[in-house]
């Protein structure tokens, strides 16, 4: 379905004479500046440039060339992320400015830079993400999820990207159409899948289409709007999806609601902008041979049509993944969103990854509680016990930060030691670990809690006049330095162990401060061992036998060689992660 914007195109007829394309229908929008033409084009079409013929008896015809392009590859060659990939998030805005000249663009509505303001446009941009794909690759990531880079014309606070006035432009302050095209290009070159964050629920105040809307039902409560009435803002009740009591009113709310007064909500339940929607997930995983999508604020549109657009995209591409944000910390909300749960509703979401909000957070106060029946590891131990429930649990994503929430560092009151254990157990666990920029480096926001903008810092080195360098480490401090290089060792080795990618998981019940849990697939097995006594701990490994392990271990953080007999010196707080062979990882 082409949708096609003009003036008075309403009132016009299309004809299309191409070998292999049918135009099967037609249909005026509410605006009388909008037609949308339905296409079927045979398999087997050959590329090439048709001519769109619009008529108005008497007006002058209007001809509108739209190319049929070749496919570069097969769909089922779209790779999509898995538990074999280790992801790295990144917010352009603030990562690198490879290309200062596009800083500003006469034009748009913010049109300055200001890096002393959290809230404001920093300059990092695509060239930046190039220029940095080879620190990526070195640290052992193999996908690269950037934060939205789609134009964001909005008046400020545009840096983040999530508040989109057109779908098919890329930011001019980020780069270029044929930038992207290049980043994915030597992402891959360099066993890097690149995952885009798509955003289907709402868009910017300022698309081009709030000043000539398609239709009175394209966005919800557009008729408020219009007269200037105050903005109805969502209730945030996801639960609502799956609660057997949630009333009309709360539903409704929930999913027409205004994320925030500069995004309108749109409505999926228009056939025409869901279309849209679903056509523009496939154009860009086309365009852009993407390893991946993430599509933000999963559970706020229409389920069902997340359902159709989900289900659109992996039929389309078998081998393709997408993950949901569902930012619920009870694991029954976000079992219900991955596809192959038993649900009562029988709802099926089609979405083969969802974000594991409740691990996380979990995590964070395992690690920072004293060690009790109800609290500690014995809380992570229990918690990791409901992978019973999902579907999957290899295909859910564990991160201990991102975007949206405090720094680790800060989380864990920048304890050195607590940051090396949630990392070393997001990467050992059975899920697809993400980490976002900067923790490798123990960045923080320790000072403003909850300040979206500076936990959006920009990354050191990613600026000329940057004191320190994180990409060479000039300037790091020798805890940076341990953890970025300890993290670096992990998923180097992560990226050859079959063990940590999709063995079968062991763990035993936490006792004196230690949590040990094992991976195992054929004759690797690889042990993480979480200490939080300050002092020394001999370790009885009786307990273990059952894991089949003995003599010389790889001790992968440390790059030691650790015995494996009757017991074991633990040498103070930390982790430890035990290989029973040595894989180094790729050179």
């Amino acid at each position: 379905q082409i949708m096609l914007h003009g003036e008075g195109l309403a009132s016009y007829d299309p004809k299309i004479d191409y070998p292999g394309v049918r135009l099967t229908a037609w249909h005026p929008g509410s605006s009388p500046n909008y037609l949308f033409i339905d296409l079927e084009i045979q398999a087997d079409v050959a590329p090439g440039t048709m001519l769109i013929q619009l008529k108005n008896p008497g007006k002058k015809d209007i001809g509108i060339r739209y190319d049929l392009r070749q496919r570069d590859r097969k769909a089922e060659d779209f790779l999509g992320f898995d538990s074999g990939d280790a992801v790295y998030l990144v917010t352009p805005d603030r990562f690198a400015n490879g290309d200062p000249s596009n800083d500003v663009v006469a034009g748009l509505r913010e049109a300055v830079i200001d890096r002393e303001d959290d809230y404001g446009r920093h300059g990092g941009d695509i060239r930046g993400l190039i220029q940095g794909l080879d620190y990526m690759a070195d640290m052992g990531f193999t996908a690269l999820w950037s934060c939205p880079l789609l134009i964001n014309d909005m008046p400020e606070a545009s840096y983040h990207g999530y508040a989109i006035t057109d779908y098919y432009q890329v930011d001019p302050r980020f780069g270029t159409l044929e930038e992207y095209k290049e980043l994915s290009r030597k992402a891959r070159e360099k066993g890097i899948k690149l995952i885009m964050d798509q955003v289907v629920n709402h868009c910017g105040l300022h698309h081009w289409w709030m000043d000539d809307l398609p239709f009175e039902d394209w966005i919800h409560y557009q008729q408020d709007w219009q007269e200037g009435k105050p903005f109805t803002v969502t209730n945030h009740r996801r639960t609502v999806n799956q609660d057997p009591y949630a009333s009309q009113e709360d539903q409704t709310l929930m999913n027409q609601g205004w994320f925030v007064p500069s995004m309108p909500d749109l409505n999926q339940k228009n056939p025409f902008l869901g279309t849209y929607l679903i056509q523009n997930s496939i154009w860009w995983i086309e365009t852009l041979a993407l390893g991946g999508v993430r599509q933000d604020t999963y559970p706020y549109p229409d389920k069902h049509f997340m359902a159709r657009w989900a289900r659109s995209i992996m039929e389309e591409y078998p081998n393709f993944n997408i993950v949901g944000e569902e930012w619920s910390y009870n694991p029954l909300l976000v079992g219900y969103w991955q596809h192959g749960a038993h649900n009562r509703d029988a709802y099926q979401s089609y979405l083969r990854t969802t974000m594991d909000f409740p691990l996380q957070k979990t995590l964070v106060r395992a690690l920072k509680a004293g060690e009790n029946w109800d609290s500690g590891f014995n809380e992570l131990y229990e918690a990791l016990a409901n992978d019973f429930y999902y579907a999957r649990p290899r295909d859910i994503m564990m991160f201990g930060d991102n975007h949206d929430m405090d720094r680790l560092f800060t989380q864990v009151g920048e304890s050195v030691e607590l940051v090396e254990m949630a990392l070393a157990y997001i990467c050992t666990v059975p899920r697809i670990p993400q980490i976002y920029y900067g923790t490798e480096i123990l960045m923080q926001n320790t000072d403003k809690p909850g300040d979206h903008g500076l936990i959006r810092t920009d990354f050191p080195g990613g600026w000329e006049d940057s004191p320190v360098n994180a990409f060479t480490g000039e300037g790091l401090s020798p805890s940076q330095l341990q953890t970025r290089q300890r993290l670096k060792r992990l998923l180097r080795f992560r990226r050859g162990s079959k063990a940590l990618q999709q063995g079968e998981t062991v763990h035993f019940a936490p006792e004196g401060g230690v949590y040990v849990l094992a991976r195992k697939e054929g004759a690797e097995t690889v042990v993480l061992l979480m200490n939080k006594n300050e002092q020394e701990v001999l370790l009885d490994l009786g307990r273990f036998k059952e894991l089949g392990l003995g003599g010389p271990l790889h001790e992968v953080l440390r790059d030691q060689t650790i015995t494996w007999g009757d017991s074991l010196i633990l040498r103070g707080k930390g982790a430890y992660l035990l290989a029973s062979s040595l894989n180094p990882g790729p050179k």
